[in-house]
């Protein structure tokens, strides 16, 4: 009774060869094979800023479709923060989570429930890019950990994303660690030589990461700046 959880700022799908190549992206996802995937940077970031990975991809090409949390016809996701799930997943509940910052900032939220993963259970995943700023990581966290306590009693809850964060001592990851556990995935940033652990996967309490890592191939290594992390999760 597990539950694969991705995250992976795929960068507006631009590569380390600065060439934007969504079905490379794509490949990535299907060397995971992830339940469910929280993605950063997926829509353009001008004009329409329409995603990356268009429907026509995702339902001709991958097993995944894409929680509807777009503001806008053309995006996927919500100030570039969007999530995949299994075609076979039910969505109980998704919504879009505002949050404090000089930039677009936000998060995404979505309940699912899946045959077999957690014991059938309804499971709350929440995706995020925090900002640069120490200052207004530290208060989107809060924002995020307010809305994740107005809301429980709930299901367990799997937090994902780009925190930008680089020690794990203070910041806005020692705000996290008070209710959550960190998968210890390694770094990710940057692909070609990763010594940054700015990508992070956090469990509540009900919850356990039996495994997780870095995902790194000849094709992650250049498909974005970031290398995609995962984690599998089984109940605590």
């Amino acid at each position: 009774m597990r539950l694969k959880v991705a995250s992976y700022n795929i960068r507006k799908a631009i590569g380390t060869d600065r060439r934007r190549n969504p079905e490379r992206i794509l490949q990535v996802l299907r060397e995971i094979d992830a339940d469910v995937v929280a993605l950063q940077e997926a829509d353009r970031r001008f004009g329409q800023r329409a995603a990356v990975l268009t429907p026509h991809l995702l339902e001709e090409h991958s097993d995944w479709r894409s929680v509807g949390l777009g503001m806008r016809a053309t995006s996927m996701g919500w100030h570039g923060n969007a999530l995949l799930v299994r075609k076979g997943a039910t969505i109980l509940d998704c919504q879009q989570l505002h949050l404090p910052a000089l930039e677009p900032r936000g998060a995404v939220c979505v309940d699912i429930a899946m045959d077999g993963a957690i014991g059938g259970e309804a499971v709350r995943v929440i995706g995020m890019h925090l900002d640069l700023s120490g200052l207004w990581r530290r208060r989107q966290a809060a924002a995020i950990l307010q809305h994740a306590a107005h809301r429980a009693p709930g299901p367990a809850t799997v937090m994902m994303g780009d925190l930008n964060e680089w020690s794990r001592a203070s910041g806005c990851l020692s705000d996290f660690a008070r209710d959550f556990h960190f998968a210890e995935t390694g770094p990710s940033f940057h692909a070609r030589r990763p010594i940054a652990r700015l990508d992070r996967i956090m469990v509540s309490r009900a919850l356990r990461v039996a495994a997780c890592g870095v995902h790194q191939s000849p094709a992650s290594r250049v498909a974005s700046d970031h290398l995609p992390i995962w984690a599998e999760i089984v109940a605590a």
